[in-house]
């Protein structure tokens, strides 16, 4: 997963954009203006997501015989196990149920939180299969099918393969329809742990989950915060097929990521050569790269790890012309 910032430099004129970003990220989103116009996306049927300027949240049908859908927001970095995060949303569900097709008797999951935009926007993403969903980290919750509406926040790696330890990774837990629930994620990533803490907003009802990654999860590789409508589509009848019809409101996001992984950067020539200069932290490996007519990247340096302070990336062969340079940045 690589996340790359450009440096348009004409070498001529000496023209260079720095990025300075310091400290972790935040997201925030209450929904007071058009999200659409703060960096929010809508990737699928558009019809399952209606921003409410009056009542300043995002009305939501989560509907599985529809095709995958996702309201979204990039996080401007790529999490791993090894990154700490946050999330934290204001939830409230109108009616939850099975889906129109009879045959789908099993529950589906009310989704929200992070996915690989690039991996969850293929056709082959199959949430329903549990084979075909890789990298992902979210708050799901089940409606009740005889055995318990369930609170189930998920850990699904690279090779999409869950993370599970056993009950304790879930609880039977129903949400009370039209009323408001405040549910907080925080991923420590010394102790491989997520907590999830669900809580109506009157503080009389509540539960909390405690889930480690185990020894035999590998890893994961996310992008994107996601309202998600998934597609019950793909699933083997012979172990018996879910779906979901639910309607709800989501206000007041909040997500707090690490910084992007190349931060306070400038270029400068150094003995004629071209280099650049830019706080790099250590779980990243960097690669300059330039190009001449901004179609065809070259890289111009080694793959190098970053180490936490100050990297330097030089052009031994910086050409006489124009050119524009950007950083790569690549998790291990």
């Amino acid at each position: 997963m690589k996340k790359t910032l450009s440096v348009p430099l004409a070498l001529a004129g000496l023209f260079v954009l720095s990025a300075a970003r310091c400290g972790a990220t935040t997201i925030t989103e209450n929904f007071s203006a058009d999200p659409l116009q703060n960096g929010w996306r809508i990737f699928g049927d558009t019809n399952l997501f209606q921003w409410s300027s009056a009542n300043q949240n995002l009305a939501v049908t989560w509907d599985s015989s529809q095709t995958n859908s996702y309201f979204y927001h990039k996080l401007g970095t790529v999490l791993t196990r090894y990154d700490d995060f946050s999330m934290s949303f204001d939830l409230r569900l109108h009616d939850i149920g099975k889906g129109p097709d009879p045959i789908k008797t099993n529950s589906f999951e009310v989704a929200i939180g992070f996915l690989n935009l690039g991996e969850a926007t293929q056709t082959n993403y199959l949430r329903g299969t549990g084979d075909n969903s890789p990298d992902m980290v979210e708050f799901d919750y089940f409606w009740d099918n005889g055995y318990g509406a369930t609170v189930w926040p998920a850990f699904v790696d690279m090779f999409s393969d869950f993370n599970y330890n056993g009950s304790s990774d879930y609880a039977v837990f129903a949400l009370t329809t039209d009323d408001w629930y405040h549910i907080t994620m925080t991923y420590t990533a010394s102790n491989q742990t997520l907590v999830t803490t669900l809580t109506n907003f009157e503080q009389t009802s509540g539960v909390s989950i405690t889930q480690p990654v185990n020894d035999y999860f590998a890893d994961y590789r996310v992008d994107t915060v996601s309202i998600s409508s998934y597609s019950d589509a793909g699933q083997d009848p012979t172990y018996g097929e879910g779906s979901i019809i639910a309607h709800g409101t989501v206000g007041n996001f909040a997500v707090t990521v690490p910084p992007p992984p190349v931060q306070n950067l400038t270029g400068a020539f150094s003995n004629g050569v071209w280099q650049a200069q830019f706080t790099a932290p250590t779980n990243w490996i960097y690669t300059l790269q330039r190009t001449t007519d901004l179609q065809t990247w070259t890289d111009v340096s080694p793959k190098t790890t970053g180490n936490g302070t100050s990297l330097f990336l030089t052009d031994f062969d910086t050409p006489a012309g124009d050119a524009f340079y950007r950083v790569e940045a690549d998790r291990p």
